[in-house]
Order: C-alpha cells, then structure tokens, then sequence
C-alpha cells in the first residue's frame, strides 16, 4: 500500500499512447467519458437546458421575429407648404408605395422633429411652398427628405422609396410637357430616358430579410451558446478541482463515478473533500498494481464527513485541506478522445438544431444538395471549434469566469466582423484580420454562398477545408492545455 501514498505534489509523466496506465481501451474511455457528463447533466437541469431548450427556443424567436420576411409600409410624415395639385400627385404617389406609409402631415417643424424622436415616423418629406411654380417655369424644384439615419435599414428602404417616387413623378411631369408642345408620347419617354436600366437581382431579388438576416442570425447565437458550453463544461472540472477525478473515471473502468445528484448541494470549494470521503468500498480495496500503475485516490476517513438533513441542507465538518490525487502518468490519446466524449452531448444536440435550421432556411428557398452538404459540414466544424475555443479559454486561465468572459468578448461581436451587415471589403485592415481569425466569418461566407447565391461548391471548398483544419487544431491546443493543467494542480479551484 506505500503505493497508494505517493506525494500528491508529483507532477503526472506525459505519454502519447500508454496502454499500460489504463485498463480501459480507447472506445470504454470515449465511452465512460460521455457517461461521466451524461450523469452530470442529469442532475444539473441549467445545463441540461443549454444543450436542448435555449437553443431551442433561440431559433424559433428569431424565426419568428423576421416572419415578416419584407419591410413594407415604412412610416414618413409631410410637410406639405405648396398645397397645390403637384404636391398632392406627389403625397399620393409616396403613400402609394409598397416602402412607404405617409403617417401624418405636419404644418410645422417642431412636431414633426417629435415625431422622429418618439420613432412615429422615420424620416419627413419637405415640399416647400413654391413647388408647383417652380416646375410650371421649367426650373428646378427640389424635395428635401430628412431621414434618421440611426436607423440604417430603415434609412435605406424610404431613401430608395422617395427618389423613385420623385422620379417617376418628375419623368412623367417632363413627358406631360413634351407632349403639350407637340411631341408624340414615345418620341417624349425615349428623349426624356434615353437609357433605361434594367436591374437584374442575383438573389434574395425580394429583399428577404428573413433569409438575409434570420438563416445567418441563428448560427451565430448558437456559436455563442456552443462557446459558452465548452467553457463551462472543462472549466467547471477546474473550478471544483476535479479534473483529475474526471480523468480517472473515463480510464479506470472499474472506478465508480460521482454522486452528482449529492455533489451539486455541496460549495464548489467542499467538493473534491467530500469525493474523496464518498468512494465506493469496491474502489477503497486493495488493486492489483500489475494493472494500475498507482491508486488513484486517497480515501479520507469518512468521520469526517457528516450530513445533518440529506434532504434539506449539509452540515460540512470534514477535512477541507484535501487534495486531488494526480496520476502517474497522462495519456495524450486517452485525453483527446475523453474529451470528444465529455462534448459529444454538446456536439449532438447542436448537429440537431442545425438540421433544423437548414430546414427552415430550405423551406423559404430551396438549395443543392451538394451545397446543404458543404454548408452541414461547415456548420458541424464551427460547433465543434466553438466548444474547444469555449474549453481554451477555461483552460488558458484556469478560471470558469474567465473563461465566460473571454467567450463573450469573442463570440458576442463576430457577428458584426463576419461581412454580412457591412461589407468585408470595406472594413479597415485590422477588423479585416481579426474578421478572418473569428470562424464564423468563414462559415457564414459558406452560408451565404451556398445557401443564397446559389454560387458553385468551388467558391467554398477553401472555407470548408480551413473549418476541418481548424477542428483539428484547436483540439490538439485543447488537449495540451489539458496536459499544462494537470501539471499545476495548485492553480485549480479559481472561480
């Protein structure tokens, strides 16, 4: 037994393949590793929530949201100081289009300026007073729109609105005079558009913003939620200095796992004290050390743990000095894919709402196969990166908090870096680089591509095979990270 009391402090040694340290084989510890978080989540109904509801209920809002796939009937106020049959034509040529809605006429420039700042309206339309005049002389006569551009999209549409209102009305006022003068009516359409365009839409030719804005929306909040997974999920183990136990359970088959139903009532800083205490008795007897190196964990006596009410609160009086018991030796391979196990709930649940985004966006606009294949794919990969950075970053600090910090200052803006909502191309150099560092920004360009434009799988094979590489290096930092904390145990238990 002097085995079992070797010096907690002892730094456990490296290997890449060690069968001999496990008993369990590679398929038993992916196995052991899911059913490790499987009982946790069980017992911890937030996070059970995170993996099924709040995803859930994430992309049926934001559906919903943009059920009204068009923006029509925006709201603009007049200001109408000409009174006369020009000024009318245009008023009811403004109301009679699909962008716009006149919600008022106003007599002066106060209540008008009130009505933009209780969001009323959106913009107002001046016509000043001698308007019909100056069109009568065959002079210049200018239509002054005041928009409130903080609203950028909003801004856009009455923008578009009111100069195609203005020229068709302008177009047909310099027709009307053409013809009075003795020209014929198509000799006067061709002299007054003498080139006429023909706009082409390459796609979302309707201005779908259900398809611009909700397909692309959902992704990114779930890549904030899949971040926030990994880091809770690895930096929890860190946090109540279990990430050993976590390791022992996955490679020892015969070590059983945690009562987590009792764990969770107990202060995270109690808990590895009272694990120790909890052991099974089939794993406190004596182990054949021709299969296991060392024995895993020191029993604390069990005198010192005491419950007062199982069913309503703990009485902790037991050593809170305990340490957690490292082992001899750490697996890379058995870590790698212990950790694929401790997330595969996590990657299963997501593959799930992703199908089902896909199938909400195919509904709206139908795509290729190859490219609901390539942007599934893509989505997959940015599930899985999403949960290993979320685990770095946990890692990286040793600390849950951190780690939900650095998650949301990552994640939260990449939406706006990804070149949806503002050009890419325009952006400055550095937003430029730390856009092409942040994955969403490669899966939305799949996305969109794919699933909007209908462009060939070519354009997206590049973005498709960097998310691939990208899986596979942030799991191997993941697994390192994994191996540097094992190697300082003293900096676990940080909040």
């Amino acid at each position: 037994m002097s085995q079992s009391h070797s010096d907690n402090n002892e730094k456990p040694r490296i290997v890449f393949g060690d069968k001999g340290n496990r008993e369990a084989s590679l398929w038993s510890v992916f196995v052991r590793s899911a059913t490790y978080e499987a009982r946790f989540l069980k017992e911890h109904r937030w996070d059970y929530v995170m993996l099924l509801w709040l995803p859930l209920l994430t992309i049926l809002s934001v559906w919903w949201i943009f059920s009204n796939p068009y923006i029509v009937d925006v709201p603009i106020g007049v200001m109408d100081e000409s009174r006369s049959g020009y000024s009318r034509t245009l008023i009811r040529y403004l109301d009679a289009s699909p962008d716009l809605q006149v919600k008022n006429l106003y007599h002066d420039t106060n209540s008008a300026r009130n009505a933009i700042l209780s969001r009323e309206i959106y913009a107002v339309v001046y016509i000043p007073e001698d308007f019909d005049e100056q069109i009568n002389r065959g002079l210049p006569s200018p239509v002054i729109l005041k928009v409130n551009a903080q609203y950028g999209t909003h801004s856009g549409i009455i923008q578009k609105g009111v100069q195609t209102v203005t020229g068709t009305l302008s177009a047909g006022v310099e027709i009307k005079r053409s013809i009075k003068q003795g020209a014929y009516g198509e000799q006067a359409m061709i002299s007054h558009t003498p080139i006429s365009v023909e706009r082409i839409g390459l796609y979302n030719i309707g201005t779908n913003y259900q398809k611009f804005l909700a397909s692309t929306v959902i992704p990114s909040l779930l890549h904030i939620l899949a971040m926030i997974i990994g880091a809770t999920t690895i930096g929890r183990e860190i946090r109540d200095k279990t990430f050993s136990l976590w390791y022992h359970n996955m490679v020892f088959p015969d070590m059983p796992y945690p009562d987590f139903k009792t764990l969770k009532h107990i202060p995270p800083e109690q808990r590895l004290a009272y694990l120790h205490s909890s052991l099974h008795e089939s794993w406190q007897q004596p182990i054949n050390y021709s299969l296991m190196n060392s024995r895993t964990y020191e029993p604390v006596s069990k005198s010192h743990f005491t419950l007062s009410n199982p069913n309503l609160r703990y009485r902790l009086n037991f050593n809170k000095s305990a340490k957690p018991r490292m082992p001899t030796k750490v697996s890379i391979m058995a870590l790698v894919v212990g950790l694929n196990g401790k997330l595969i709930w996590a990657l299963l649940s997501y593959i799930i709402w992703g199908i089902l985004m896909l199938a909400l966006i195919v509904s709206i606009h139908p795509a290729s196969w190859i490219g609901l294949m390539l942007v599934f794919i893509a989505y997959v990969a940015l599930v899985m990166i999403s949960l290993w950075v979320g685990a770095i970053f946990s890692l990286t600090s040793y600390s849950l908090r951190m780690g939900l910090s650095s998650t949301g200052f990552v994640s939260a803006p990449s939406f706006a870096f990804a070149g949806v909502t503002f050009p890419l191309m325009a952006m400055s150099e550095g937003a430029q680089r730390w856009a092409n560092m942040l994955p969403l920004t490669h899966y939305l360009k799949v996305h969109l591509t794919q699933l909007q434009m209908a462009a060939p799988p070519a354009i997206a094979m590049p973005s498709v095979l960097g998310l691939i590489a990208a899986v596979v290096v942030t799991l191997v930092i993941t697994a390192l990270l994994c191996l540097r904390a094992f190697k300082n145990p003293a900096r676990w238990g940080a909040r």
